[in-house]
């Protein structure tokens, strides 16, 4: 028997047996509701994690133009005189 009657004996297999059950009617507003749901969840997750690192970028920027970070703290002793 070779591959392709042993495809043709499987279809005509499924397409002999009786189907296998109903979908429920109401599925496809549910389906949509949920989807919905999921989408406008993901959204609003979204802006929230783009108003985080925005926020976090203000607040960086305001404490690197306040603090300098950039220059050295200045020294609390001189160094030592070594004398010529």
């Amino acid at each position: 028997m070779s591959a392709y009657d042993r495809k043709e004996d499987e279809v005509r297999r499924m397409l002999d047996a009786p189907p296998r059950g109903q979908v429920p009617p109401d599925l496809l507003p549910r389906a949509l509701d949920r989807g919905t749901r999921a989408l406008h969840r993901a959204r609003l997750l979204r802006r929230l994690l783009w108003l985080l690192l925005t926020a976090s970028a203000v607040a960086f920027a305001v404490w690197a133009s306040v603090a300098e970070p950039w220059h050295t703290p200045p020294a609390g002793v001189t160094p030592p005189f070594l004398g010529w």
